[in-house]
């Protein structure tokens, strides 16, 4: 199947996706009330990132992968927030988006190739983005376990990005 198939093949599937459950809200009895559509639009917004993901894959463009990530885990922060009510956390919750672009990058390298290199630089976006959740979470109380000690954090992620390259090998 050629790329224009597979555009064609994959906006029509999204479009009859998303027919089927407008169909379903207007006419099935209930199913609103079920849904509870006021605590889970974010749901909405993770639907649209692995709708992303999947046209994606399904246009040959793997990455694609890195938005879609992004935006299904913004969708999932939403998520957890409007079930906790914890509107606050975005001050620090942010961090976390590098982490999902990470993800995507990962994905990407799993459908594209280069698998080995996109782990590894997956994995650093997702660590660095861990670490500045951390950080940021203890600055703004989202975390009170490492009480005064966070700059100690820093400090050692400063030490770590000055050495890393030493450690690395001369080609």
């Amino acid at each position: 199947m050629n790329r224009e198939n597979r555009s064609r093949l994959g906006a029509g599937l999204l479009l009859i996706l998303v027919g089927v459950l407008l169909l379903i809200a207007r006419y099935a009895p209930g199913f609103n009330e079920w849904i509870r559509i006021e605590f889970a639009w974010p749901v909405i917004i993770i639907l649209v990132g692995l709708g992303l993901l999947v046209m994606g894959l399904l246009l040959d463009a793997p990455g694609m992968s890195v938005p879609a990530c992004v935006v299904a885990g913004i969708g999932g922060l939403l998520y957890w927030q409007n079930a906790t009510g914890n509107w606050a956390s975005w001050s620090y919750a942010w961090a976390l988006i590098p982490g999902f672009a990470g993800i995507g990058v990962i994905i990407n390298g799993i459908f594209a190739g280069g698998f080995r290199g996109a782990l590894w630089e997956g994995i650093r976006m997702i660590l660095t983005s861990l670490v500045l959740f951390l950080i940021f979470a203890s600055i703004f109380g989202g975390f009170n376990w490492l009480g005064g000690y966070w700059p100690l954090l820093l400090v050692l992620w400063g030490l770590w990005i000055m050495i890393r390259p030493l450690l690395k090998p001369k080609p």
